[in-house]
């Protein structure tokens, strides 16, 4: 027998290993607007580090 997660439509395109990137969507989308911006931006800056480590070969 397997493990089964039933999935949303927004869970598969996130993948396996999204790191509960949907979850800190979820919860910066619930606050107000000026603290909302605030954390997209610092999820942005997060990722964008990510996406540089990864060009650089680092783990």
């Amino acid at each position: 027998m397997t493990d089964f997660e039933p999935t949303t439509p927004a869970a598969e395109a996130a993948g396996p290993s999204d790191d509960g990137l949907l979850g800190r969507i979820e919860i910066i989308e619930s606050q107000p607007l000026q603290q909302r911006a605030a954390g997209f931006e610092q999820l942005h800056d997060e990722l964008l580090a990510e996406l540089q480590r990864g060009d650089h070969g680092g783990a």
